[in-house]
């Protein structure tokens, strides 16, 4: 299981929307669309998880495809470090 971070969502992406579609590429385990704590729209990325091999067959194929109108960016998740302050 990976994980698949997609960026540059328009404000109107839902969860439902967003699972479809990454579900012609394999089953979406997961979607978790980071939204405005005030308005509850979409703050433009989102995570979700797939099998390894049909994650990165969706990478590829999605990676800068047009979403209602907006280009996104699908990559594979990498860990951050949080630093000290």
């Amino acid at each position: 299981m990976i994980t698949i971070d997609v960026r540059g969502l328009p404000r109107s992406m839902t969860d439902s929307t967003l699972q479809a579609i990454f579900a012609p590429h394999g089953k979406v385990f997961d979607v978790r669309i980071v939204k405005d704590l005030f308005s509850g729209e979409c703050k433009g990325f989102a995570e979700l998880k797939m099998e390894g091999h049909e994650g990165r067959m969706a990478i590829a194929a999605l990676n800068g495809s047009v979403q209602e109108g907006s280009p996104i960016r699908v990559s594979l998740h990498s860990e951050r470090k949080h630093r000290r302050r």
